[in-house]
Protein backbone atom coordinates (compact mmCIF):
# COMPACT_ATOMS: atom_id res chain seq x y z
CA UNK A 1 0.00 0.00 0.00
CA UNK A 2 1.43 3.30 -1.27
CA UNK A 3 1.18 6.55 0.45
CA UNK A 4 1.57 9.99 0.37
CA UNK A 5 2.90 11.76 3.39
CA UNK A 6 1.59 15.76 3.14
CA UNK A 7 4.50 17.77 3.90
CA UNK A 8 3.80 21.00 2.03
CA UNK A 9 4.21 23.95 4.91
CA UNK A 10 1.20 26.27 5.18
CA UNK A 11 1.10 29.75 4.75
CA UNK A 12 1.52 32.39 7.66
CA UNK A 13 -1.00 34.57 5.72
CA UNK A 14 -3.36 34.61 2.68
CA UNK A 15 -1.47 34.79 -0.26
CA UNK A 16 -1.71 37.47 -2.77
CA UNK A 17 -3.96 36.68 -5.84
CA UNK A 18 -2.89 36.68 -9.28
CA UNK A 19 -5.73 38.85 -11.21
CA UNK A 20 -5.35 36.96 -14.47
CA UNK A 21 -8.22 33.78 -15.11
CA UNK A 22 -8.87 31.54 -13.02
CA UNK A 23 -9.20 27.75 -14.54
CA UNK A 24 -10.78 25.73 -11.83
CA UNK A 25 -12.59 26.95 -8.31
CA UNK A 26 -13.69 23.96 -6.66
CA UNK A 27 -15.21 23.39 -3.09
CA UNK A 28 -14.51 19.48 -1.63
CA UNK A 29 -17.17 18.55 0.99
CA UNK A 30 -17.71 15.22 2.74
CA UNK A 31 -20.62 13.74 2.08
CA UNK A 32 -23.45 12.75 4.69
CA UNK A 33 -25.75 10.72 3.21
CA UNK A 34 -28.95 11.17 6.20
CA UNK A 35 -30.46 14.66 5.71
CA UNK A 36 -31.85 16.19 9.23
CA UNK A 37 -35.06 15.19 8.92
CA UNK A 38 -34.30 11.66 7.59
CA UNK A 39 -31.95 11.73 10.99
CA UNK A 40 -35.12 13.29 13.61
CA UNK A 41 -37.36 10.02 12.15
CA UNK A 42 -34.46 7.41 12.52
CA UNK A 43 -33.45 8.82 16.64
CA UNK A 44 -37.67 8.65 16.97
CA UNK A 45 -37.39 5.08 15.95
CA UNK A 46 -34.65 4.42 17.74
CA UNK A 47 -35.83 6.18 21.01
CA UNK A 48 -39.64 4.45 20.37
CA UNK A 49 -37.78 0.84 20.09
CA UNK A 50 -35.57 1.66 23.15
CA UNK A 51 -38.77 2.99 25.00
CA UNK A 52 -40.88 -0.34 24.51
CA UNK A 53 -38.21 -2.53 25.15
CA UNK A 54 -37.46 -0.92 28.26
CA UNK A 55 -40.79 -1.23 29.16
CA UNK A 56 -41.06 -4.92 28.65
CA UNK A 57 -37.92 -5.30 30.51
CA UNK A 58 -39.29 -3.08 33.54
CA UNK A 59 -42.72 -5.20 33.60
CA UNK A 60 -41.16 -8.08 34.38
CA UNK A 61 -38.95 -6.96 37.13
CA UNK A 62 -35.14 -6.81 35.29
CA UNK A 63 -35.13 -2.46 35.57
CA UNK A 64 -31.29 -2.87 36.25
CA UNK A 65 -31.32 -3.12 32.27
CA UNK A 66 -33.12 -0.24 32.00
CA UNK A 67 -30.60 2.40 31.72
CA UNK A 68 -28.63 0.68 29.19
CA UNK A 69 -32.05 1.61 26.93
CA UNK A 70 -31.11 5.29 27.31
CA UNK A 71 -28.03 4.85 26.64
CA UNK A 72 -27.63 3.39 23.68
CA UNK A 73 -29.79 6.01 21.84
CA UNK A 74 -27.77 8.50 23.51
CA UNK A 75 -24.44 7.09 21.95
CA UNK A 76 -26.65 6.42 18.23
CA UNK A 77 -27.45 10.42 18.99
CA UNK A 78 -23.48 11.18 19.81
CA UNK A 79 -22.00 9.15 16.97
CA UNK A 80 -24.66 11.20 14.31
CA UNK A 81 -23.24 14.58 15.61
CA UNK A 82 -19.85 13.55 15.66
CA UNK A 83 -20.24 13.08 12.01
CA UNK A 84 -22.19 16.06 11.07
CA UNK A 85 -19.56 18.11 12.62
CA UNK A 86 -16.86 16.77 10.86
CA UNK A 87 -19.35 17.06 7.63
CA UNK A 88 -18.53 20.89 8.00
CA UNK A 89 -15.16 20.47 6.77
CA UNK A 90 -13.73 21.77 3.62
CA UNK A 91 -11.53 22.49 1.17
CA UNK A 92 -11.61 25.16 -1.35
CA UNK A 93 -9.04 24.82 -4.36
CA UNK A 94 -8.33 27.34 -6.81
CA UNK A 95 -6.26 27.01 -10.08
CA UNK A 96 -4.74 30.28 -11.66
CA UNK A 97 -1.58 30.98 -14.62
CA UNK A 98 0.47 31.34 -11.26
CA UNK A 99 -0.47 29.45 -8.61
CA UNK A 100 -2.75 26.87 -6.68
CA UNK A 101 -4.22 28.08 -3.26
CA UNK A 102 -5.96 25.20 -1.28
CA UNK A 103 -7.52 26.59 1.77
CA UNK A 104 -8.65 23.90 4.34
CA UNK A 105 -11.66 24.93 6.69
CA UNK A 106 -11.55 22.35 9.42
CA UNK A 107 -14.65 21.52 11.28
CA UNK A 108 -14.28 24.27 13.99
CA UNK A 109 -14.15 26.87 11.56
CA UNK A 110 -10.20 27.38 11.53
CA UNK A 111 -9.00 27.79 8.38
CA UNK A 112 -4.98 27.09 6.99
CA UNK A 113 -4.03 28.10 3.48
CA UNK A 114 -1.43 26.68 1.21
CA UNK A 115 0.03 27.90 -1.82
CA UNK A 116 2.02 26.15 -4.31
CA UNK A 117 3.17 26.86 -7.64
CA UNK A 118 1.52 25.98 -10.86
CA UNK A 119 4.41 25.57 -13.51
CA UNK A 120 6.56 23.17 -10.66
CA UNK A 121 3.24 21.37 -9.40
CA UNK A 122 2.58 17.89 -10.37
CA UNK A 123 -0.55 15.71 -10.09
CA UNK A 124 -0.83 11.88 -8.87
CA UNK A 125 -3.05 9.37 -7.86
CA UNK A 126 -2.02 6.84 -5.48
CA UNK A 127 -3.93 3.32 -6.06
CA UNK A 128 -7.25 5.66 -7.96
CA UNK A 129 -9.16 2.30 -7.69
CA UNK A 130 -8.64 1.21 -3.71
CA UNK A 131 -10.26 2.99 -0.64
CA UNK A 132 -7.45 4.59 0.10
CA UNK A 133 -7.18 6.43 -2.86
CA UNK A 134 -5.20 9.59 -2.73
CA UNK A 135 -4.56 12.67 -4.89
CA UNK A 136 -1.66 14.82 -4.20
CA UNK A 137 -0.09 17.65 -5.42
CA UNK A 138 3.88 17.12 -5.31
CA UNK A 139 6.58 20.15 -5.84
CA UNK A 140 10.15 20.20 -4.42
CA UNK A 141 10.23 16.83 -2.53
CA UNK A 142 7.11 18.17 -0.47
CA UNK A 143 3.39 16.80 -1.18
CA UNK A 144 0.00 18.48 -0.26
CA UNK A 145 -2.63 15.63 -0.35
CA UNK A 146 -6.67 16.72 -1.50
CA UNK A 147 -9.76 15.74 -0.73
CA UNK A 148 -9.32 12.80 1.56
CA UNK A 149 -12.78 12.83 2.53
CA UNK A 150 -14.11 12.16 -0.96
CA UNK A 151 -14.74 8.31 -2.19
CA UNK A 152 -12.99 6.60 -4.66
CA UNK A 153 -14.49 7.97 -7.44
CA UNK A 154 -15.15 11.79 -6.83
CA UNK A 155 -11.10 11.59 -5.95
CA UNK A 156 -10.79 10.02 -9.80
CA UNK A 157 -12.83 12.77 -11.49
CA UNK A 158 -11.57 15.46 -9.10
CA UNK A 159 -7.96 14.45 -10.54
CA UNK A 160 -8.62 14.67 -13.64
CA UNK A 161 -10.48 18.05 -13.63
CA UNK A 162 -7.29 19.55 -11.77
CA UNK A 163 -4.69 17.58 -14.00
CA UNK A 164 -6.86 19.47 -17.39
CA UNK A 165 -7.27 22.92 -15.05
CA UNK A 166 -3.34 23.06 -14.61
CA UNK A 167 -2.32 21.84 -17.91
CA UNK A 168 -4.52 24.89 -19.28
CA UNK A 169 -2.91 27.01 -16.79
CA UNK A 170 0.67 26.13 -17.64
CA UNK A 171 0.10 26.84 -20.79
CA UNK A 172 -1.51 30.20 -20.40
CA UNK A 173 1.01 31.74 -18.17
CA UNK A 174 4.23 33.39 -19.26
CA UNK A 175 5.22 35.26 -16.26
CA UNK A 176 7.91 34.18 -13.95
CA UNK A 177 6.91 31.01 -11.34
CA UNK A 178 8.05 31.24 -7.59
CA UNK A 179 8.94 28.29 -6.20
CA UNK A 180 6.13 28.67 -3.72
CA UNK A 181 5.34 27.33 -0.15
CA UNK A 182 5.79 29.01 3.04
CA UNK A 183 8.99 31.12 2.92
CA UNK A 184 10.96 29.74 5.78
CA UNK A 185 12.61 33.43 6.91
CA UNK A 186 8.83 34.44 7.73
CA UNK A 187 8.32 31.28 9.86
Amino acid sequence: MKTILETWPAEASAPERHDGPVFMQAELAPNRSLANPAFIALMIAIGTISFTAGIFYLAIGAWPVLPFFGLDVFLVWLAFRISYRDGRAREFVRVDGRDIEVVRQHPTGHRRRYRLPTAWVRLRLVDPQAHHAQVALVAHGKALVLGQFLSPPERGEFATALGAAIERARQSWSGPQEPGGADPASA
